[in-house]
């Protein structure tokens, strides 16, 4: 692999025009298919086989909806001081601004709050409900500025009017800060590569990248179900794997010319050596990515599917258009330290190193005392992390649908956003209405019941919803116990009074992917772990480097999701990250971050550990070997961590939740394992195993194939170019 990106680099360069040009139309074709076809995303998040999801699908084909999936819009009223909806001045106003509601044309019905008997025991909230002709995501601006002006007008006339729903609230995927993680990113690489010229590169090429694989995302949605909150895990990953590969190559660029070599030739090794170790990381990246799928989980295939498609175009952009643009650059890309490697150099010797490689290998032990203690203290949250999904009611108060949560809490109870669903299946026999009301009145009599309506039964006389509303949330752990209790009870509620009954809805829905996905994140994890080992073993032709980097892995994983809860969970520093309530961990973060977070681990074990081996195969020297690979690469991982957590730190400032979380978990967990896994315990594990960290059995090595992601065939074939070059002229002048 190395040979062929060294020649790929060499092509590149040589027809650079050829590569922009190309590189620039296939994202211009992509952009117009896409837009084309047009944008199709899905929100579907039922996972199959769920007993709720089964319930689910049985109530359906009894009590089919036929409003579908139309969007809906809850305007949420409340009285002014000392009035209430009740009289006959508020009746009259309510009913008016309604009737204008009901005049657009985007409008299908509009039920107020007289209609729906929605007013809570004092008469001082209530909520009309707006059904719209197309599905929420379809509704129009103009629309949502028609009522959220009604709203207006409601609230100039002292009621508090809010609104919640489809219909009018949808999840933002991008925001504007996110810029400022990227400029963030640039102030970095100018610094890191000497340049703002230079700095620019590698976010033009990832810029490139994530287009082309949003693009072909878009355009997937016409054929798959993928959320549209996987354009957000996509973005992220698409864009800060974009711009660190780029600098990988880059920073080995620049290495070469500073000893000497010609700059095709210094561009031609970058991408053999560098090249190839970005190859290696990001298709590792990929396979973590994709490994979603053996979750079983539908939208979380989709989400590692989107994920990696960005990762495969940052790939191919960095092998293709880096090469082309830094010969493109020529002269203007500068050269650290300009020196020979045949004529004397100015470089300090590799055991030299740094202050920072100093200090690691002199005191490696405290070295990696500190590092651990330091990681598993923040982990130490995880083992209380409770996960669910999040709602309007954790967005900032500043958002009408949060002030709507907060007043359908105020006025019905928490256990209004969380309802359950009972689906009831008598034989139709003469006792099943007495047997169907006995259910109702065992229900009534379970803890944390606010509320039993009675029994619907459906069009074929057997099947009956029974909607029951708790006295707590969707997500508390006393709602989770409730679905569980009545699932316990179904047997024997089947033996006694021969009524088959299920839990379904949202909430059950909800709680059941919750479980569905905590119980696959061990699977999950054990399977990630087996592939770094293995894939390291290849790599570093040894056994106790990759048992080294997995422990550091989950040291990474395991303070990354303990600080998540400690922030989201807990409530601490809520204020300094823009958090507005305590909330469980997303269900689907642990798993998001274990695939992401194993990706980027590799990517800088590779690029900090390959440059280790490489001097160790020359000297021999271990702890030589260990200040060489922070030397070489400890400056260029650094950058490559900073950016990364630049560009997760832009999403953090986003407003949506989810994104807000992935964004915080992704932006810590980079963090941890850059800087205090790979830069303090990783060298200071190498200088304390010593030669030991090589030992590969020969039968082993014989076994397995050579991955040489170190460059090292690509090495070799210079070094006999060079000779080659000094012994002709030899051999002339001899003739």
């Amino acid at each position: 692999m190395a040979k062929l990106l060294y020649r790929l680099g060499f092509w590149s360069a040589k027809n650079r025009i050829k590569v922009l040009i190309g590189s620039i139309t296939l994202l211009v074709i992509a952009a117009i298919v896409a837009l084309s076809m047009g944008i199709h995303f899905g929100e579907e998040t039922s996972i199959p086989g769920l007993a709720s999801q089964k319930t689910l699908e049985v109530m359906e084909k009894e009590f089919p909806n036929p409003q579908g999936n139309l969007g809906k819009t809850q305007l949420v009223l409340k009285a002014p001081d000392n009035e209430t909806l009740s009289s006959e001045a508020a009746k009259q106003l309510i009913t008016a601004k309604l009737k204008e509601v009901a005049a657009d044309q985007e409008v299908s019905s509009v039920v107020g709050p007289y209609e729906n008997h929605s007013l809570n025991a004092d008469s001082t909230i209530g909520y009309a409900t707006i059904t719209y002709k197309v599905p929420g995501a379809d509704v129009t601006d103009v629309s949502k500025d028609s009522v959220n002006r009604i709203a207006e007008s409601l609230r100039d006339a002292g009621w508090q009017a809010e609104l919640i729903g489809d219909g009018y609230v949808k999840m933002a995927t991008s925001s504007p800060t996110e810029g400022l993680g990227v400029l963030l990113a640039l102030v970095i690489l100018a610094v890191a590569l000497g340049s703002i010229i230079t700095g620019v590169l590698p976010i033009l090429t990832a810029g490139l990248g994530l287009g082309f694989g949003i693009m072909l995302i878009i355009i997937g949605t016409s054929f798959l179900n993928i959320p549209s909150f996987a354009l957000s895990l996509a973005g992220m990953l698409g864009l800060a794997v974009g711009i660190d590969y780029a600098l990988f190559i880059i920073a080995r660029y620049r290495q070469q010319l500073a000893e000497g070599y010609e700059r095709r030739e210094a561009i031609a090794i970058a991408n053999g050596t560098a090249g190839s170790a970005v190859v290696f990381a990001g298709v590792t990246v990929i396979i973590a990515l994709v490994g979603f799928s053996f979750v079983g989980v539908p939208f979380l295939t989709a989400m590692g599917t989107a994920g990696a498609l960005t990762v495969l175009t940052a790939i191919l952009m960095t092998i293709f258009v880096v090469p082309a643009i830094l010969e493109l650059l020529g002269e203007k890309v500068k050269v650290p330290t300009k020196r020979s490697k045949r004529k004397g150099s100015n470089q300090k010797p590799a055991n030299h190193g740094n202050l920072w490689g100093r200090f690691v290998t002199g005191q490696p032990l405290v070295a990696v005392v500190l590092g651990v203690a330091l990681l598993a203290t923040l982990a130490l949250p995880f083992f209380h992390m409770e996960t669910g999904l999040g709602n309007d009611g954790h967005k900032s108060p500043d958002k009408t649908e949060r002030r709507a949560y907060d007043l359908l809490s105020e006025a019905y109870g928490e256990g209004y956003h969380g309802p359950l669903v009972i689906l009831a299946e008598t034989d139709g026999g003469k006792e099943a209405a007495a047997n169907l009301n006995k259910v109702i009145e065992e229900v009534k009599t379970y803890p944390n019941i606010a509320m039993v309506n009675p029994a619907v039964t459906g069009p074929s006389g057997k099947i009956s919803l029974i909607t029951v509303m708790p006295t707590t949330g969707p997500n508390d752990s006393k709602t989770i116990d409730l679905v569980h209790l009545i699932r316990d009870k179904a047997p024997e509620i089947e033996q006694q009074d021969h009524i088959k009954i299920g839990v379904t809805g949202s909430t059950a829905v909800n709680i059941d992917i919750t479980q569905k996905l905590n119980q696959a994140l061990p699977k999950f994890c054990l399977i990630i772990v087996g592939l770094a080992f293995v894939l390291l073993m290849l790599v570093f032709r040894s056994i106790l480097v990759p048992i080294k980097a997995v422990l550091g892995f989950i040291l990474s994983l395991g303070a990354t999701l303990g600080f998540v809860t400690f922030v989201v969970q807990d409530g601490h520093f809520q204020n300094l990250f823009n958090f507005y309530a305590e909330a469980p961990v997303f269900n689907f973060l642990p798993i998001i971050v274990v695939g992401v977070l194993f990706g980027l681990a590799m990517d800088y074990e590779v690029f900090l550990v390959s440059r280790m081996r490489e001097e160790f195969k020359k000297s021999g020297d271990a702890k030589k070997s260990v200040l060489a690979g922070i030397r070489n690469s400890g400056g260029v991982v650094t950058a490559a961590g900073l950016i990364m957590v630049a560009v997760f730190t832009g999403f953090i400032l986003a407003e949506e939740p989810m994104v807000k979380v992935m964004g915080l978990a992704l932006a810590f967990g980079v963090l941890f394992d850059a800087f205090i896994v790979r830069l303090l315990v990783v060298p200071g594990v190498m200088t304390l195993l010593g030669k030991s960290a090589w030992y590969f059995p020969k039968w082993l090595d014989r076994l397995l194939p050579n991955l040489d992601v170190e460059g090292e065939g690509v090495m070799e074939e210079v070094e006999k170019k060079r000779l080659a070059a000094e012994i002709e002229p030899k051999v002339r002048l001899l003739g």
